[in-house]
């Protein structure tokens, strides 16, 4: 039985996390390093993760937890971390949970692209891509940071290089591609006899008014008494929204291909579990075509 407050010893594990500075990136790396992880924290802001790693190390002193220079919404960046983490000892996971939550005005990334979808699956795919051959070799466990959001989605021509831009679509879309393409990774590792694996994995509806504080870490923003009230039963804190994710990445029962999640109702809350994704977001074929477009945008093949 997995107990997500009472995480087995993970010292034999170092595991790379996108965007580990904040919300629920934070609350992966603090649980992981808690457990004896090595943990190694991604960030485009050596400042904040700093300030994050000094609040791990707060709470668990002997926290193994490094810095890693990443901005997902630059290729060069992008490139660079590669570079520098093929050079490093190996992983044992990848938890590729870094992202923008909403643009109201249409912004774009260092290279062009719509900024949530090329940062939240671009970024990822761009960075996964670079390292496949040493996460293969190293029988990497890849998690993916998928949303409740795909539901609603599609991928099509038309929704991944829209005409016009709309915030809640393109979020969507860029949360669906990132799950799509987990799904796909998963098959393709199984056929070519990889020894990574490819997880996907969601945090329920997790906001920052049921979240801890953490000094120095943006996770804890307050509320008016109404909105707890009304959230509070279908919603949790990014501390217990990181569970799953953590679940994904360190777990061994979890097999290649899962999708991972709260399971209460609607997937919203509850203790992480393997649960259903919708059909639409294991379709191979769009898949397929969303990988090949993301080989065209950023000039990098997946190779096995």
């Amino acid at each position: 039985m997995w107990n997500p407050t009472d995480l087995p010893q993970l010292s034999n594990h170092r595991v790379l996390v996108t965007g580990g500075n904040a919300g629920l990136g934070y609350f992966a790396c603090e649980q992981l390093a808690g457990a004896g992880a090595s943990v190694v924290m991604a960030s485009r802001s050596d400042e904040k993760a700093r300030r994050a790693i000094s609040a791990i190390r707060g709470r668990h002193p002997h926290a193994d937890v490094s810095f890693q220079s990443l901005d997902l919404a630059d290729l060069a960046s992008v490139r660079a971390a590669a570079d520098a983490l093929a050079d490093a000892p190996p992983l044992t996971g990848l938890l590729a949970n870094a992202g923008v939550v909403g643009s109201s005005q249409h912004r774009t990334t260092a290279d062009g692209f719509e900024l949530q979808f090329g940062t939240n699956h671009l970024g990822h795919y761009a960075l996964v891509a670079l390292l496949l051959p040493t996460l293969s070799a190293a029988g990497t466990r890849i998690v993916h940071l998928g949303s409740i959001s795909h539901r609603w989605a599609r991928l099509t021509p038309t929704s991944l290089q829209p005409s016009t831009y709309r915030n809640a679509r393109a979020y969507a879309t860029s949360k669906l591609a990132v799950m799509a393409f987990g799904f796909e990774l998963a098959r393709r590792l199984d056929l070519t006899g990889s020894a990574a694996t490819s997880v996907v994995a969601h945090p329920g509806l997790a906001l920052r008014m049921f979240t801890p504080e953490r000094p120095g870490v943006a996770t804890f923003e307050n509320a008016a008494t109404w909105r707890q009230r009304i959230l509070r039963p279908v919603a949790q804190g990014k501390d217990h929204g990181a569970w799953p994710l953590v679940r994904a990445t360190v777990d061994p029962t979890i097999p290649n291909g899962a999708y991972c999640g709260p399971d209460g109702w609607f997937q919203l809350t509850g203790s992480p579990a393997v649960v259903p994704a919708k059909p639409h977001a294991r379709e191979s074929n769009a898949a397929s075509r969303l990988i090949d477009l993301s080989a065209g945008l950023t000039g990098i093949d997946l190779s096995f």
